[in-house]
């Protein structure tokens, strides 16, 4: 055992076994490595979980960091300053942290006040530019960059300019095994006498196995008694978004090529020891990647330690650790040449067995314990070239520097005013009121909000929206190419076309489907109704109706800049809406009509976007100023939000209802100043949105709140001395829809800020 004198505890950030993934097995073998070999260091983990629910975690894991949320990198930032944390050890890659090519991770890096080495796992040789900011942040924000080959650090100098001083090359770690014979393991799996080819790990479509069934025909041909093993799980993410599809055409392939009793398909993520087992018993280790760009491979580094024969196709990391003779490269997706080498080495057991050695006597310096004393020196290195280091420390901010947290989300109530066929529209209390059925309003906001909850993470979401969009299409009436709105519990529609809100409202919901959604089922259903209903917005006479329509278009517009007919309804729908604008305003009354009634901030909102994407200056200045004017109105004297009242509402010249103030006023308020935020990037905005949510926590007339945290859901309103208890679709969702849109503002604005220095 080994001490360790300047470094006394260690925090590893990356996934954690029982996670299933490479990144998993990677952080918590070197964890476990550096803590066998250096008794007198502290090691600690904090995993990323993609789950809500988590993992069975080992003690070593002491904090829990939340993929899509934001707020619990945060929290670990302040959680490793305060808990003496001498050095922090960060696995990167891109797929494993929350944002744009995982910035969420930034915001973490940012807020640390020890030294950080990074370990880089993928290291791209023509990133996009998210991915190109994000990898030279981290790699300004580390001390020092820990790369597995040299092809990694080539292109950390070459493609992202970072000095190679700080640069260490350290080989991925491996466990240490002894060479042993193939044949002494083979009974373990009923493979005595066969030959035997081995891929394993996390199965997905990329890795090529279809190259090596294909060449299995002229290898059986020759060799009979061959058997091909494919040991691992299909990936996690693969089954959550394409189910089994990949290993099913797998083994239709096999059936195909009547190869079917010569593959073994070991479907199950199995440990280091299972994993041993498996490789030891392989003559042939094939892999079968189908593209060049991977510079590191656990599973190629794993079997060449293990000294097997190796094929493998030439992505980069192959390239170099098998050069000299320590394994063959085959081209990419050539089932022939990779029958003829697998035939060669079968054929020339002396050569076969040479190759064997040289492999394993190469990877004698990759074994873990060799690999955490190197990663040890680089960890000793970031500290001692550390010139300003400052003790770790909690930072105490300001309430306007670091507002408070948003509330936790919810989904209880949401889930319990869902049925089958949609979402209901009212309540009694929080008990669903069949009485007065479904809305297409209402389900076209559900859409919206499962649709920013999908862009949060939430596993849930694909299922609800999938329901409330089949909603949408069973109200679309192909006849008028308008939807309906009112349908009773029985699902008998009261009417054949519904209101003009509704309509417009609809298409705001599938424009965000539409610009956020990555699920193409969802897109293809979403497209098609959006088409079909888009022009008939031109023969609606609400101007809410328009101003729904216009945020959706523009939703739209964010991937479908090109489409001429959207964009010929944007400019006329905007053109009215300017129009009105400029024939009711006068130097008191900065409105578009002479009345302010429901969803006012909608308004605004839409001439905001609107003078964006024309662009159009009028537009936005007509709708900065009409959105000054309101938040000006909805401002009480001691500060806080208070909406229009819907008893009455507001009438130029007549007297302004206080109540019933409705939570869709609040929602549209935060919605439209998070738009003006982002298009403005005045930090006044910003605070207007927040300002019109606390509104729901009870920073309102009565103190009261409206929403409530033991249900999830929201009450339907604020009357002059109560809250409206019965917790309905319409006020729900406001909620949902606006702690949602804030969560992604923050989560937005804390990347990019973390990305400027």
């Amino acid at each position: 055992m080994i001490t360790n004198s300047l470094i006394n505890r260690i925090a590893f950030i990356g996934n954690y076994l029982p996670r299933q993934c490479g990144i998993a097995t990677f952080t918590t073998d070197l964890c476990e490595a550096i803590a066998k070999k250096y008794t007198d260091t502290t090691c600690i983990a904090l995993p990323v979980n993609d789950l809500l629910t988590g993992y069975a975690y080992p003690s070593r894991v002491r904090f829990e960091i939340t993929e899509n949320d934001i707020d619990s990198y945060l929290r670990a930032s302040d959680f490793l300053n305060i808990n003496n944390v001498d050095l922090v050890s960060l696995q990167f890659e891109y797929g494993i942290f929350g944002g744009k090519a995982g910035s969420h991770i930034l915001a973490l890096l940012k807020r640390l006040r020890m030294p950080i080495v990074t370990t880089l796992h993928t290291i791209l040789k023509n990133p996009n530019p998210d991915q190109r900011r994000v990898l030279e942040e981290v790699a300004a924000l580390s001390d020092r960059l820990v790369v597995m080959s040299e092809r990694g650090s080539e292109f950390l100098g070459d493609v992202y300019h970072v000095s190679l001083e700080k640069v260490d090359i350290i080989p991925h770690g491996i466990p240490d095994v002894s060479f042993v014979d193939p044949s002494f393991n083979k009974d373990l799996f009923g493979v005595e006498g066969k030959f035997v080819l081995l891929s394993f790990g996390l199965l997905s479509s990329n890795k090529g196995i279809e190259t090596v069934i294909s060449a299995l025909p002229d290898i059986v041909a020759r060799y009979p008694d061959t058997v091909y093993i494919i040991v691992g799980a299909t990936h996690p993410h693969v089954i959550q978004h394409e189910g089994e599809t990949y290993r099913l055409s797998l083994q239709w392939l096999a059936q195909q090529k009547g190869v079917e009793s010569n593959i073994i398909f070991y479907n199950r993520f199995v440990s280091s020891e299972e994993l041993i087992e498996f490789i030891s018993a392989a003559d042939i280790y094939i892999t079968p990647y189908l593209s060049e760009a991977q510079i590191t491979s656990g599973t190629l580094a794993y079997t060449l330690g293990a000294g097997k024969a190796i094929i493998s196709t030439p992505y980069w990391y192959a390239q170099e650790i098998l050069s000299d003779g320590r394994g063959v490269l085959v081209p990419f997706r050539n089932p022939a040449a990779l029958a003829e080498q697998v035939i060669n080495l079968l054929d020339n057991e002396a050569e076969r067995h040479a190759m064997r050695k040289r492999a394993y006597m190469f990877g004698r310096a990759m074994v873990w314990s060799e690999v955490a004393q190197r990663y040890m020196e680089s960890f000793k290195r970031a500290r001692a070239e550390r010139r300003h280091y400052i003790p770790p420390g909690f930072i105490a901010k300001a309430l306007d520097k670091f507002p408070g947290e948003l509330p936790p989300l919810k989904l209880d109530h949401l889930q319990n005013m869902t049925d089958e066929t949609g979402m209901f529209q009212h309540a009694l209390f929080t008990v669903p009121n069949y009485s007065h059925g479904y809305t297409t309003d209402d389900n076209a906001r559900a859409l919206l909000v499962s649709i920013l909850l999908d862009e949060l993470g939430i596993i849930e979401s694909l299922g609800l929206a999938s329901r409330y969009l089949a909603f949408l299409g069973f109200a679309f009436n192909e006849q008028t190419k308008r939807f309906r709105n009112f349908m009773d519990y029985q699902r008998n529609w009261l009417e054949n076309s519904g209101s003009d809100d509704s309509h417009g409202r609809a298409l705001l919901a599938l424009g965000t489907v539409l610009s956020h959604s990555n699920t193409p089922t969802l897109n293809s259903m979403a497209g098609w109704l959006f088409e079909q209903t888009l022009p008939t917005i031109l023969l609606t006479t609400s101007p809410r109706a328009w101003a729904f329509a216009l945020i959706g278009i523009y939703e739209y517009s964010q991937k479908f800049a090109g489409d001429r007919r959207a964009g010929q309804v944007r400019d006329e729908l905007a053109g009215r809406l300017l129009t009105l604008y400029q024939n009711n305003r006068s130097e008191h009354w900065r409105w578009y009509e002479k009345s302010l009634s429901y969803c006012n901030a909608a308004l605004p909102h839409a001439l905001l976007t609107c003078g964006k994407s024309i662009p159009n200056i009028a537009m936005t200045d007509a709708g900065l100023e009409s959105l000054i004017w309101l938040a000006d109105l909805q401002r009480a004297s001691a500060g806080h939000f208070v909406p229009i009242g819907s008893n009455g509402f507001y009438q130029h010249g007549g007297e302004r209802a206080r109540f019933d103030q409705q939570p869709v006023e609040a929602q549209a308020m935060v919605s439209a100043c998070l738009e003006a935020f982002r298009i403005t990037g005045d930090k006044h905005w910003n605070k207007e949105a927040h300002r019109a949510f606390e509104w729901f926590l009870g920073r309102n007339d009565l103190n009261l709140p409206i929403y409530d945290p033991t249900t999830g859901g929201c009450r339907d309103g604020l009357h002059p001395d109560r809250a409206n208890e019965n917790q309905g679709a319409e006020s729900t969702l406001s909620f949902l829809q606006s702690l949602l849109e804030l969560r992604l503002a923050k989560q937005s604005h804390l990347s990019i800020e973390a990305l400027v220095k």
